[in-house]
Formats: structure tokens, C-alpha cells, sequence
């Protein structure tokens, strides 16, 4: 049997600490009651309600369109600021360029939602875009702010790689453009799905930034969540949370499951390629085995 341990004992508490909130908001989601702290049976009729609820799921809809715009462009953006960061070692303003990269994770959210604001509004007055603050300038700020941590881990990535690999395509004749999306892309693309799904989650979750930019008709979910939690948490926002919860959950297991079965996969040819060339060594003989240099003393 074994003894009490604190550190087991702490990690319990902190997973219960981090996942009992959510679980008791999940089951208050299927509260029958309309107030929300008084439990007043099963029911659904809140998930039902939601299909009713347009300017609640307009909102749900409008914040997963700006979050896959973010991630696809702060990927992108991201990859090829980290890329000249670590392959391009020396050019003049390289210790301004990469802190201006990384100023938006030591930025706080409120000085940078403020300066973007006065620029769209500058840009306004002097060039006429843009005509009204909506999903693009979300978007914009949003993609601004997340190319920071996409930077960071694709930079931290691309300096633990190989270069021999690179600079072996490239003596076989491979220009550097074919050589970056052939190689260099399949070999950081963890890191890249790992920033993309980052990127996806700080846009989905940013209430700061999207309140500075945002204008009328484009209202974002935690907008939504938070203007309607000042008067009071209602029903239908539980169910939504609740959802959105469901929607992670079967994400990250679906890239769970298909990760483990690309391992599995790789360990079994590893193995198999083994079991190949131990098998033509022993069909080869005993003198497959011994040191070539004794072989030729021998004869």
C-alpha cells in the first residue's frame, strides 16, 4: 500500500481546483430552473433555446470565423518572422526587428487594443481606411497579437533542426524555396499546428483587444458572455459554455487519437525495418558480421 504523498495530494487538489468549475457549470447547463444558482430539475429546453437565441449564436459564429482567419494568418506571418529571426543571423535592425516580434507578449492587452484603435482611426481620417470598425480590424488585431507566440515556438523548433538535412537537398540541386516547403515545413509542422491551435484559442478567448476595435454589428462571443454577465449569468450562457467545452474536448482527442496512431505506426516500421536487416545479415552469413578490416587480413 503506498503512503500519503503532498505532491499527489497537490496535483489532486489542482486538478480539482482547475476542472471541478467546469464541471459544475456543465451540469447547471441542463438546470431546468431560469435562475441559475436555485436547481430546479433536469432539462434541456437551454440547448434548444440557443437555436432561437440568433444574437447569441451570431456571435458564436462571428468569433469562430475571426479565429480560423487569425490562425491560418498568424501561422504564416509567424513562420516567416521566426524563420528570418534564426536562419538569417545578421542584417542591420535584427535586435529591433525581433523585438518588435515579441513586444506583444510583454505588451499589455489594454496599450496594445488603445494603439491599434488610434491607428485605425488615423488611417481613417488620412487615407479613408478603414471606413468602420468591424471583423477585419478584429481580425488585424487579433493576428497581431497572436504572430507573437507563433514566432516563439516555430523559432524554438527551427533551432533544434538539422541543417546537414537542408544543406544536403540543396547540393542534390533543390532551390531554398523547394527546400523550405519539401523539408523544412514537415519538419516543423507540430510546431506549426501547435501555434495555429494557440492562435485559435487567444482569439476565441480575447475580450480586451476585440472591445478597442471592435464596432457596432460585430460583437464577439466573450463580448457577448461579458455584457450579458453584468446583469447577471443566464442559462443559455452555461449551455453555450458547455458546448464549447464539448467541442474542445472531442478536438484535442481526435488529435490525440490520430497522433498516437501516427507513433504507433512509426515505432512498428522502425521495428520492422529492424527485423529486415537483421534477417538479410543472418542470411548473408557469419562473415557479414565480422569487421571488414579482419575479413581482408584474413585473406
Amino acid at each position: 500500500m503506498r503512503g500519503f504523498s503532498f505532491s499527489r495530494l497537490m496535483l489532486w487538489v489542482g486538478f480539482a481546483f482547475i476542472y471541478l468549475p467546469m464541471l459544475i457549470l456543465v451540469i447547471y447547463s441542463f438546470n431546468g430552473s431560469r435562475l441559475v444558482t436555485v436547481w430546479g430539475g433536469w432539462s434541456v429546453k437551454w440547448y434548444v433555446g440557443l437555436l432561437d437565441n440568433t444574437q447569441l449564436m451570431n456571435a458564436v459564429m462571428r468569433s469562430l470565423e475571426i479565429a480560423c482567419y487569425t490562425a491560418i494568418a498568424a501561422v504564416i506571418l509567424g513562420t516567416l518572422a521566426a524563420f528570418v529571426l534564426t536562419r538569417v543571423t545578421r542584417f542591420k535592425g535584427r535586435t529591433m526587428f525581433g523585438g518588435l516580434v515579441t513586444a506583444p507578449l510583454v505588451m499589455p492587452e489594454v496599450i496594445t487594443g488603445l494603439s491599434l484603435l488610434l491607428l485605425f482611426v488615423a488611417m481613417a481620417q488620412l487615407i479613408g481606411w478603414p471606413a468602420e470598425r468591424g471583423i477585419l480590424t478584429i481580425w488585424i488585431a487579433h493576428t497581431t497579437f497572436c504572430t507573437a507566440y507563433v514566432s516563439v515556438v516555430v523559432s524554438s523548433r527551427l533551432r533544434e533542426l538539422d541543417l546537414s538535412i537542408e544543406e544536403a537537398a540543396m547540393d542534390l540541386g533543390a532551390k531554398p524555396l523547394k527546400v523550405f516547403f519539401l523539408i523544412t515545413i514537415p519538419m516543423i509542422a507540430p510546431s506549426l499546428a501547435a501555434g495555429g491551435m494557440m492562435s485559435f484559442a487567444l482569439s476565441l478567448d480575447d475580450l480586451v483587444l476585440a472591445s478597442f476595435v471592435s464596432g457596432p454589428g460585430s460583437t464577439t462571443l466573450p463580448m457577448e458572455v461579458f455584457s450579458a454577465v453584468r446583469l447577471g449569468v443566464k442559462p443559455e450562457i452555461n449551455a453555450i459554455a458547455s458546448l464549447i467545452l464539448l467541442s474542445v474536448s472531442l478536438m484535442t482527442f481526435i488529435i490525440w487519437f490520430f497522433a498516437r496512431r501516427a507513433e504507433h505506426r512509426r515505432k512498428k516500421a522502425i521495428q520492422q525495418a529492424m527485423e529486415e536487416t537483421t534477417g538479410i545479415r543472418e542470411q548473408q552469413g557469419p562473415d557479414s558480421r565480422r569487421d571488414p578490416s579482419q575479413v581482408h587480413a584474413t585473406a
